[in-house]
């Protein structure tokens, strides 16, 4: 059994220009110890997928419309707030996708680290500080026991982000979210936050949830992926099957946009388009519109086409326009 169970969730934002089907109808699992990745282009629902699993959501406008997230033998999408509180941040915790403003600017870290332990563990004030300094001192903050004392304006963007990521695993959580842990850094700070993310991952046993737009990162992070658009999972593959046969036109045009991959000298490949209006209903494929593949197989039509599974464990939508191979 999983340690986490995701059964056709739907998140819908109902709005003043119609229904946002934000998330609508996705099914994943996460074992215990794994990294599952979620990619996407921005909007596609990663986030608010995560955000519905811990009650996060502002509702209104949002609603969970249907599904189960099976979690400990209890469904998170029906707790609720008061027993959700003793989950969140405990035993799931998250990393906010923008270190800059998820730390509170009035607060010394000191604060921010050892309230979820008193919170959530019960430690005196004096237990909980030392154990916020061992943590500090484990993502490598230097001279951690002075500068836990520190306001978040005193850390640079690399720091802040090894404190939220201090802030996530010091209640010991056996999944950690991380949603684009490594946006707004530069790529030798990206390169450490992804080291020590796995770092601590493998010294507590924490499964993760990878949340990022870029193919490049989940392939060095993550055991399992699911690429995300308009709201649904196109493709749900082993990272090394994703990535040595992808199948839907969508999951390789991002591959296409990762500049390491591309000729040197031509110019970089972007997507074509824009991803379609979610307060929209739509009919058929919702890649269909930017799909650049021909071999003239018709783009389906209709309903949304379904997953169906190519191999084990790896699962595609099957509609014959993106499975087509020629591109245009």
């Amino acid at each position: 059994m999983a340690l986490l169970e995701v059964r056709d969730l739907k998140t819908h934002f109902h709005t003043r220009d119609g229904v946002v089907r934000a998330v609508d109808g996705i099914s994943f699992d996460v074992e215990a110890g794994q990294t599952v990745g979620i990619v996407g282009e921005s909007g596609s629902g990663k986030s608010v997928a995560c955000y519905s699993l811990l009650g996060l959501i502002p509702m209104p406008p949002g609603r969970i419309e249907g599904g189960e997230a099976r979690f400990g033998g209890v469904d998170l999408l029906k707790l609720p707030e008061a027993e959700m509180r003793t989950i969140r941040g405990r035993r799931i915790s998250f990393i906010f996708q923008d270190p800059m403003t998820s730390l509170n600017p009035y607060l010394r870290i000191s604060t921010q680290l050892v309230e979820p332990l008193r919170l959530h563990l019960g430690l005196s004030k004096s237990e909980a500080l030392a154990r916020a300094i061992d943590e500090l001192a484990a993502v490598g903050i230097p001279d951690p026991a002075s500068r836990i004392h520190s306001y978040p304006h005193e850390f640079s963007g690399g720091m802040r982000q090894r404190v939220m990521i201090a802030m996530a695993l010091v209640t010991r959580p056996e999944i950690l979210i991380a949603d684009e842990p490594t946006t707004a850094l530069d790529v030798t700070i990206q390169r450490q936050v992804l080291d020590l993310i796995r770092a601590r991952q493998q010294e507590l046993g924490t499964a993760v949830i990878f949340i990022t737009h870029d193919l490049a990162v989940v392939s060095e992070v993550c055991d399992y992926v699911n690429v995300m658009y308009a709201g649904r999972f196109v493709e749900r593959a082993p990272v090394a099957t994703l990535f040595t046969k992808p199948r839907h036109a969508y999951t390789r045009a991002l591959q296409r946009s990762i500049p390491a991959m591309q000729e040197k000298g031509r110019e970089l490949y972007t997507i074509p388009g824009l991803p379609p209006n979610l307060a929209n209903e739509i009919s058929g494929c919702a890649f269909a519109p930017r799909c650049e593949t021909r071999e003239g197989a018709p783009a389906h039509a209709g309903t949304r086409p379904a997953l169906v599974e190519l191999e084990t464990a790896h699962w595609v939508q099957d509609c014959p326009g993106c499975l087509a191979t020629t591109l245009a």
